[in-house]
């Protein structure tokens, strides 16, 4: 199976690379992930692999959540994700992924969780214009006409228009690892990916790179 990782951004910083280029990178604390269980075609009608990430207290998992790590025999931890497979997987249960499987040049793809925004407008949501802001317009931030009156009688499906913005899942595709901190558990990955700071992300082999 390609090597998964659940981590924590950290923030963004520069680095020099090996050409003494000064390059701009993400920081994330990737895992130690420890597979808590697996699943295959005979057992559960799939392949996948669970992997964990985070210490947690005891205290803040329910009898059912301890119950399945000590099972597995992991210590309890903050976050669970589950890795869909193609192929059965060839790792057990107990087994840990560290940011050792990934190299300094490899691409991956980083999937995160974009920023909340809460309401907005068409202006800041969907990078609209708006309208005159002067000569008695009273109208400077709002949509405008958003359908006809006969023909077709209705407000098509999928207008943009005002709404719930951000809070969504993202995936940046084809990033370059810069370095790998091993002994800290670290990944620099070149630019920007969503999510704030401290926010839960997995980084994966890019899957379309060339």
């Amino acid at each position: 199976m390609k090597h998964q990782l659940l981590g924590k951004k950290i923030g963004m910083t520069q680095v020099y690379d090996g050409e003494n280029n000064l390059v701009p990178v993400t920081v994330v604390q990737a895992g130690p992930c420890p597979v808590t269980q697996v699943k295959t075609v005979l057992s559960d009608g799939y392949n996948a692999v669970q992997i964990g990430f985070g210490e947690q207290k005891e205290s803040r998992l329910s009898g059912g959540e301890l119950g399945h790590l000590k099972k597995a025999g992991v210590s309890p931890v903050s976050h669970l994700q589950e890795i869909r497979l193609s192929a059965a997987p060839e790792v057990k249960v107990g087994d840990v992924f560290t940011v050792e499987k990934f190299t300094v040049g490899q691409m991956v793809d980083v999937i995160g969780t974009v920023k909340g925004r809460g309401f907005q407008g068409v202006m800041k949501r969907h990078d609209m214009d708006g309208q005159p802001d002067s000569h008695g317009h009273m109208m400077h931030r709002r949509i405008g006409s958003i359908g006809m009156r006969q023909t077709p009688g209705h407000v098509f499906k999928g207008k943009r228009m005002p709404g719930h913005m951000g809070s969504v899942q993202r995936t940046v595709q084809n990033l370059r690892v810069v370095q790998v901190l091993a002994e800290k558990n670290l990944l620099l990955i070149k630019g920007s990916f969503p999510g704030a700071n401290g926010e839960l992300v997995l980084v994966r082999p890019a899957k379309k790179s060339k």
